[in-house]
């Protein structure tokens, strides 16, 4: 075999991924963040989430990208293991459309798309036609590759030894292996059949023998879900074990059926692709997820239940030991979930922050030791969230992600600066406490009142804003600004309370320093309240 064969075959092979990728990440910047929360939406149906995992799967082309998705969803506690079984189920289906375009061989008019994605991406300066441009070359660019790869397979036929290896592919056990190892090295089951489905045409591979390499492609598709899920939950793990026994078990099904069937069900796909082998091969991958989708979905709760058996077991770590509950320690699960891991941490930091500032005013007033020791403790797990979460960010703002989720990027970073100041102003009430014990200081009734009273409207504050910022939840946004108002009016007031007070005797020196800090550092965490507020007001026009 000619090394000019060997170079078309890859340079033909390197044009097809390129292809895919353009698509796939120029529909997940141009959508992503929609189809998401399209995919997040309708999934509380097991049937309609199936049928949302479908069309989504067949939109970004790629089910390895939309379970890895599931599994990000799962992590974050955004959807149940019952929702993301629905979703897996319909992404099977969903992943062989590539395979039907590739079966219709628009290599004719890839040159129409390569130049109108061209002319999108460089001559257009609006973004989303950008995006729009980069799927539509992406089409282009992926056909061209095809149309080589093509050429380059049908000198293939006049190889003996190439044909001979080729040929000596009888075991079904052999040619599962196969699939599902060319498939876990691409990570992409479409890619691997679309190749399946040239060799086939250039008459290298016969259907039947398609049949078995096609069920170890759905097999090695789960690799992608398996590895993200390593550094997850043991919800995400478990999302991603649906999707690996789904096809397990769909697989021997099928293989059981080709056992008994074989001969009949090449004649059947042959017939219904007008004799047409490559066509019989996009037809046969699709009618094999239909049918393992149809026998399946009944026993769907059984699969969860299995999963809790390869997965047993809860997530149980020590409490002081920190951690990221929703992000993964390792990698990002999928670029296009990482803003919703952010703010669901965010959300789980905020609360954290806002409990330990409700403990810091309870330690102020009661002079508890433990309370106060137990302050510091937050404040070094919220000090580990700050840094830990501005590191992903980092990362994430590195990577291709969905162009609504790019504006937020610039936002959650100021969101985790807030959220940690308000941490210190929690830690800086523990060390007015110990200032207290140290000194022997005391607190009038009308202060410790009016302090309380404070903390009460900046907690209320700040629980509507964390709303608001992790919910999108703009219901809030006028009590929002009128508790803002009414406490910076609030501080003024105590203020001068307190200066009334020192001059009548009534409050030492002492103890009046820290009621003023304390009172200015309660206005202060109102201010960074209504900040996480309007982050997700503060999104650039497009």
């Amino acid at each position: 075999m000619g090394v000019d064969i060997v170079l078309s075959l890859i340079g033909g092979l390197g044009f097809f991924l390129y292809g895919m990728k353009l698509m796939s990440d120029g529909l997940e910047k141009a959508a992503g963040a929609k189809l998401r929360g399209i995919l997040s939406f309708f999934t509380g149906n097991r049937l309609l989430g199936t049928l949302v995992g479908m069309v989504f799967c067949a939109i970004i082309q790629s089910s390895s990208a939309t379970t890895v998705m599931v599994v990000s969803f799962v992590n974050s506690g955004l959807m149940d293991l019952s929702q993301a079984a629905g979703v897996i189920m319909g992404a099977n289906i969903g992943t062989t459309v590539t395979s039907q375009l590739v079966a219709f061989n628009l290599s004719e008019v890839a040159p129409l798309f390569l130049i109108a994605g061209v002319i999108m991406v460089q001559f257009i300066r609006k973004p989303m036609v950008n995006k729009v441009g980069e799927v539509i070359l992406g089409f282009g660019v992926l056909f061209m590759g095809l149309s080589i790869m093509a050429d380059s397979m049908s000198t293939l036929r006049e190889v003996p030894v190439i044909v001979d290896m080729l040929s000596s592919l009888r075991n079904p056990f052999l040619a599962i292996f196969v699939g599902f190892l060319i498939t876990a090295v691409i990570q992409s089951s479409s890619v691997t059949v679309s190749i399946l489905l040239l060799m086939a045409q250039q008459g290298l591979l016969g259907l039947g023998i398609c049949f078995y390499i096609i069920l170890g492609c759905n097999i090695g598709a789960c690799a992608s879900a398996l590895l993200a899920s390593l550094s997850g939950r043991k919800e995400a793990k478990r999302a991603a074990m649906i999707h690996f026994l789904f096809n397990v078990i769909g697989t021997l099904i099928m293989m059981a059926l080709l056992f008994v069937a074989g001969g009949w069900m090449e004649t059947f796909f042959m017939s219904i692709s007008g004799d047409n082998i490559g066509r019989a091969v996009a037809n046969a991958h699709t009618l094999f997820k239909v049918f393992q989708v149809i026998v399946l979905f009944p026993f769907s709760s059984w699969i969860i239940r299995m999963t809790y058996l390869v997965v047993p077991g809860e997530d149980r770590e020590p409490e002081e030991q920190y951690k990221l509950q929703y992000i993964g320690k390792k990698n990002i699960f999928s670029p296009a979930t990482a803003v919703v891991e952010v703010t669901r941490e965010l959300e789980r930091m905020a609360d954290m922050a806002a409990q330990n500032l409700s403990r810091g005013m309870d330690c102020l007033l009661t002079l508890n030791e433990e309370e106060i020791a137990e302050v510091y403790r937050t404040e070094k797990y919220i000090d580990y969230l700050n840094r830990a979460i501005t590191d992903y960010l980092v990362k994430v703002s590195q990577m291709t992600i969905p162009v609504d989720d790019a504006k937020s990027i610039g936002g959650l970073f100021h969101v985790v600066n807030d959220i940690e100041r308000i941490g210190d102003h929690a830690e800086n009430l523990a060390d007015a406490a110990k200032m207290r014990m140290d000194d022997q200081l005391s607190f009038s009734q009308a202060a410790q009142k009016e302090m309380e009273d404070m903390l009460s409207r900046v907690l209320e504050i700040l629980s509507y804003s964390i709303d608001m910022f992790s919910h999108n939840n703009r219901e809030h946004l006028n009590e929002i600004l009128e508790l803002e108002n009414s406490i910076d009016e609030m501080e003024r007031e105590l203020q001068q309370s307190h200066v009334a007070r020192l001059t009548r005797n009534e409050c030492t020196p002492g103890a009046g320093m820290i009621f003023s800090d304390v009172i200015s550092g309660l206005e202060r965490v109102a201010d960074h309240a209504t900040n996480i507020a309007f982050s997700i007001l503060d999104e650039d026009p497009e």
